[in-house]
């Protein structure tokens, strides 16, 4: 059965702005991951995927409150035996920001402007309970595996076009476009 991508909305009120991610964001967005996920949280598995790569094109999003990063949600190119998709993550609000329903807007936006580039299918590591409102589940992903330690209830899936994840297997690999890393300079 296919999970349908489910809309949900910002409070009228709400005193954010979402737009795409800019270069200038990198600082601000990298002190909100730290203070999301810990200094351990480049070690983490899907971290590994990321390293050393840009996200997948037009898919960054940041969320600001008066001039400040309050909120992140990046998508990845990454391929199974050969069968691109995404991957999502990490997906971080501030903590003072956590009760205007930002973090539903940010996935709403990057599900939506996923499937409107075309893209098939997103998976990620997170929470079932959290993440089933945009329809994921761990139904189709239980042949699909991360190349580092993971814990297999929490690699879910969402197809974007019917049967995106229909016999999805294999290592999950990043494919996205490489960072362009300036030379360091060494000591002599």
């Amino acid at each position: 059965m296919t999970k349908t991508l489910r809309i949900a909305h910002a409070r009228d009120d709400a005193p954010f702005a979402i737009r795409h991610e800019r270069a200038t964001d990198a600082a601000m967005r990298e002190a909100l991951l730290d203070a999301a996920f810990g200094a351990g949280r480049h070690a983490r598995t899907c971290q590994r995927l990321r390293e050393g790569r840009l996200p997948a094109d037009g898919l960054a999003f940041t969320a600001t409150r008066n001039g400040r990063l309050i909120g992140t949600v990046r998508l990845w190119n990454v391929a199974a035996s050969g069968a691109p998709f995404l991957m999502l993550g990490p997906l971080a609000v501030d903590p003072a920001c956590r009760s205007l329903g930002l973090g539903a807007v940010l996935m709403t936006r990057a599900l939506a402007e996923a499937h409107a580039r075309g893209h098939a299918g997103v998976v990620l590591l997170g929470d079932a309970p959290y993440y089933a409102r945009f329809g994921f589940s761990a139904e189709k992903t239980g042949a699909l595996f991360l190349p580092g330690p993971f814990e297999r209830e929490r690699l879910l899936g969402c197809e974007l076009q019917p049967g995106a994840l229909e016999g999805a297997r294999g290592v999950l690999v990043a494919t996205g476009r490489r960072l362009r890393h300036a030379p360091l300079s060494r000591a002599a």
